[in-house]
């Protein structure tokens, strides 16, 4: 049974969803304007009942509240300063990581405050170089929407189905999570990213000591897979990127079974 949580953490309210296992635990981060609900595949899946898994909100999404200083703290770094203190608070700090969009730039910038975690996954994440590299992403129309601080519903729901290959059921959470995220999450990450205040991730998963494994939909309309595939990356998990069939840019939702059984290999890998 999965259960909603929340805790202070250094004046922030921070939102989170716990699975009832009490096996390995495995720390998710969300995407852009999403929340921890988009995990609920996992959570409620029998993984959940094996290991702990455990999704949080990031500030300014979901049930979380506001950032008490939005142009610190709706940044990359900013974020993956809550989620490494997330994780010590609840004494997973061992955890393996999963990251979604967004949420695998964080666990990204995030990993070398987690040094004890035991391996990374991320999708929907093409690591982004310093400059960012024109062919990271597949040009797509949403991007500016992405970084837009109002959203009109026509474009909440224009951006949030095109997070699926088209035909998928969107459960409407998907659609309300877009709508009650902070506007000033999505515009000051905008600007931040493009001052280059990240760190660069190409350096990143090119020094990684734990395993790295990359997920990727086989119709993301986001991600640019060339792009992925020539990555220097020694610690890559399989030796290759996984591609998920049949999936967007949201593998974890539209094929979770085929999802979930990559995840229990990448922990049973990193646990032996």
């Amino acid at each position: 049974m999965m259960h909603h949580k929340e805790l202070e953490l250094n004046g922030q309210r921070i939102a989170y969803y716990e699975s009832g296992g009490k096996g390995q635990p495995v720390l998710f981060v969300h995407g852009n304007s999403m929340s921890g609900l988009c995990f609920l595949k996992q959570l409620e899946s029998p993984l959940g009942e094996r290991y702990r898994l455990v999704a949080l909100d990031l500030p300014g999404h979901g049930e979380s509240g506001p950032a008490p200083d939005s142009k610190s703290s709706y940044t990359l770094p900013g974020y993956a300063v809550v989620v490494a203190e997330f994780a010590k608070r609840l004494g997973i700090d061992d955890a393996a990581l999963v990251g979604w969009s967004l949420g695998g730039h964080v666990l990204l910038e995030a990993s070398g405050k987690l040094p004890d975690s035991s391996g990374l996954m991320i999708f929907g994440t093409p690591p982004a170089g310093k400059p960012m590299a024109a062919d990271t992403f597949i040009p797509n129309p949403l991007f500016p929407l992405m970084f837009k601080s109002d959203l009109s519903d026509e474009e909440v729901v224009a951006v949030t189905t095109g997070f699926f290959k088209p035909g998928t059921q969107i459960p409407s959470f998907f659609y309300e999570d877009m709508r009650r995220t902070n506007g000033r999450a999505r515009e000051t990450l905008g600007l931040s990213v493009g001052e280059g205040k990240y760190t660069d991730e190409v350096t990143i998963v090119a020094n990684l000591k734990k395993p790295l494994a990359i997920v990727h939909g086989e119709n993301d309309t986001l991600v640019n897979l060339t792009y992925l595939k020539d990555l220097c990356i020694p610690n890559l998990w399989q030796s290759e990127i996984q591609i998920v069939p049949d999936a967007g840019h949201t593998p974890q939702w539209e094929q979770p079974e085929r999802f979930n059984r990559l995840l229990m290999k990448f922990i049973t890998d990193c646990n032996p």
